[in-house]
């Protein structure tokens, strides 16, 4: 799943959620999603009131406390007035500092998913809840696979311009959803990635490399499937862009299906069906796990040979 390109029905009963079942944030059933938080509300505000609230009660001026946990006055407060994400460690070593008993800490999961543009925040929670996923990516190599370096290069040539903080958060929050794949119990994960998303050099030659790599690496795993889809097919069932398909624990099925600026989550069966089917067909379409793979080390001979000329040219 990418968040974005790197978490977008006949009922909510129909969907799984159960009669009466509140529906969660984003789902869509047919109505316009509520707007989702920004950075400076919700969450971010709620945890810096408790942060300056802890500090004040310890008795330490901004100034002090910046100086204790290894930060800038001007961070710290930044941090207090929900302005800026706090980063894990942050988090950790305030909870400690201040004696706050484990009250910042429990909020440290729902400051995480802040780092994520506020549309994939309701699918990176579910993300983390699920034992199924199923991903087709057409734009870039999924986010669940990105490098640090090909992270970075996605974000780097996001347009308009983002903050190089914001970068660095969403770099962090991206390779954070990799611990996934070390889950108890393995979740089952496959992917469909379009031969184009494999040969687009994103951050250079260098950085394809490495990202080709661990895309074998992964692909490797026991609990992981991936699959490339040829370019040179002439049929095709997923013309309609990228999207994920979700399994909870709970046994509801989810779609998040990807657009510019629309990205949303679909809990409806029949939308949900539809887009299952469309991934079965694709899967039988794209080359096998195995041959994928084969692929994927092809692709990188090609790359090595492509650097070695460079370098001699």
């Amino acid at each position: 799943m990418n968040e974005p390109t790197g978490v977008d029905n006949e009922g909510a009963r129909a969907s799984g959620l159960g009669e009466g079942s509140q529906r969660e944030p984003g789902l869509t059933t047919g109505a316009e999603p509520e707007p989702p938080p920004e950075v400076g509300s919700g969450i971010l505000r709620v945890f810096g009131r408790q942060l300056k609230r802890f500090r004040v009660r310890a008795g330490l001026e901004r100034p002090e406390f910046a100086s204790m946990v290894g930060y800038s006055v001007s961070t710290i407060a930044a941090y207090e007035q929900g302005r800026r994400i706090p980063p894990p460690r942050l988090i950790d070593q305030a909870d400690e500092v201040l004696d706050a008993g484990g009250v910042l800490l429990e909020m440290k999961e729902e400051v995480a998913r802040a780092q994520y543009p506020p549309f994939f925040r309701d699918a990176a929670r579910l993300e983390v809840e699920a034992v199924e996923l199923h991903v087709y990516a057409t734009k870039a190599v999924p986010g669940l696979l990105q490098t640090e370096d090909y992270a970075r290069a996605v974000f780097t040539m996001w347009r308009p311009l983002l903050l190089e903080e914001v970068i660095e958060q969403r770099v962090a929050a991206r390779l954070a959803r990799q611990e996934l794949f070390a889950r108890t119990p393995l979740p089952t994960i496959s992917f469909v990635i379009e031969e184009s998303v494999l040969r687009r050099p994103l951050g250079g030659w260098s950085v394809m490399r490495g990202q080709l790599e661990q895309v074998m690496i992964y692909g490797q795993r026991r609990n992981v499937e991936v699959q490339v889809m040829p370019m040179d097919l002439e049929e095709h069932a997923g013309l309609d862009g990228p999207f994920t398909l979700i399994e909870t624990r709970d046994g509801r099925r989810i779609a998040y299906v990807e657009g510019y600026k629309d990205s949303r989550l679909h809990a409806e069966r029949k939308q949900v069906r539809e887009i299952e089917e469309q991934y079965g067909i694709l899967r039988a379409q794209a080359l096998t796990p195995r041959a994928s793979l084969t692929f994927v080390e092809k692709l990188l001979g090609e790359n090595y040979e492509r650097q070695t000329h460079h370098c001699r040219a």
